[in-house]
């Protein structure tokens, strides 16, 4: 079976890529944290690496930037290859943590110059790209305030600018907007958009669903496995065979047990106000769902059949990836 998205790779020119993984693998004793991926990334892009925790995320991440060896497979970076050239790649790619690796004891203009340090800028660059950074990330009313004492938000626009000092041509994002307020979050995503707009190549991890709908194109990663690939937009319209059905009623809670038991529903979840309950066909499953609901003695308010979400993609997929998972052990067996 051809994984979906991948025939995308093969629309690439090499010298538009930025980013490669062949069946990239990585095991640590029996467990396998990444399991065969492989994907491109343009030069330029925003590339969402989507997934819950533990799906191997952050594994694949470590791999690319040169700090961890994978098992089995290959891949490149800027050109480089990351199993031959993995202290080169370090040199040249930016790389930010959800951790934000910035030093609390010291001021944001001595983390710079840190940074600058760590990266080699030289000396006639160095004030350069310092003003640059703290203008970038809107730090000059902070430039002599400890990082420690500043908010989540504003080490996050640090962390950022200090990843970028060097003006890497690829930089690696590790769930950077976890634990940050919405605002810091839209106005960190506005500098992501700005970034590739000049060129910038950005592959981002997060498990934020809203985030994803901000990125060029997406790779969903669940229990090591890539189960898909593709823009937002391609994601929603060509990789789920089911119906979406948004319900609003009263206690939603009790509403989807009941709902679940409607022959045809895949499953139903809560989402907002209301419930997301994906079935093979929405015309019958409707009528179907008032009715139970009228049973239960639980008002309906509305119901109608919506375009899915990633949300509703992702939760798919990887049913259907468990489903085929549970199928091949039956057969195994």
């Amino acid at each position: 079976m051809t994984l979906p998205g991948k025939e995308n790779m093969r629309d690439m020119e090499p010298a538009d890529v930025a980013v490669t993984l062949r069946d990239i693998s990585r095991r640590f004793g029996d467990f396998t944290a990444v399991n065969r991926v492989s994907l491109d990334v343009k030069r330029g892009e925003i590339f969402g690496f989507l997934g819950p925790n533990g799906a191997g995320k952050s594994t694949t991440i470590r791999m690319l930037c040169g700090i961890l060896a994978p098992s089995a497979g290959t891949g490149t970076v800027a050109g480089l290859d990351i199993i031959r050239q993995p202290e080169q790649i370090k040199a040249v790619i930016g790389y930010m943590s959800q951790k934000f690796s910035l030093y609390e004891d010291l001021t944001v203009e001595e983390n710079i110059d840190f940074y600058s340090g760590i990266y080699k800028i030289s000396p006639e660059k160095k004030r350069q790209r310092k003003e640059w950074v703290i203008d970038m990330a809107g730090l000059r009313e902070h430039r002599a305030s400890r990082a420690g004492i500043l908010s989540a938000g504003w080490k996050q626009r640090l962390a950022l600018g200090c990843a970028l000092l060097h003006e890497p041509p690829v930089i690696f994002l590790d769930e950077p907007t976890s634990g940050v307020d919405p605002m810091s979050r839209r106005n960190f995503w506005a500098l992501i958009y700005h970034l590739a707009e000049q060129g910038t190549t950005v592959f981002v991890t997060t498990h934020y669903m809203d985030e994803a709908e901000y990125c060029d194109r997406l790779g969903l990663i669940y229990r090591g496995e890539l189960i898909a690939s593709g823009a937002p937009d391609e994601l929603k319209t060509r990789f789920m065979g089911e119906e979406v059905v948004e319900v609003l009623c009263e206690r939603p809670h009790e509403a989807i047990d009941g709902i679940e038991e409607i022959a045809g529903v895949r499953h139903a979840a809560l989402f907002g106000a209301g419930l997301h309950v994906v079935t093979e066909d929405s015309g019958t499953t409707m009528p179907v769902i008032e009715d139970k609901l009228g049973r239960m003695g639980i008002a309906l308010h509305s119901m109608e059949k919506i375009m899915p979400s990633l949300e509703d993609i992702f939760v798919s997929l990887i049913e259907a990836h468990d489903r085929a998972g549970e199928r091949q052990r039956e057969y195994a067996g």
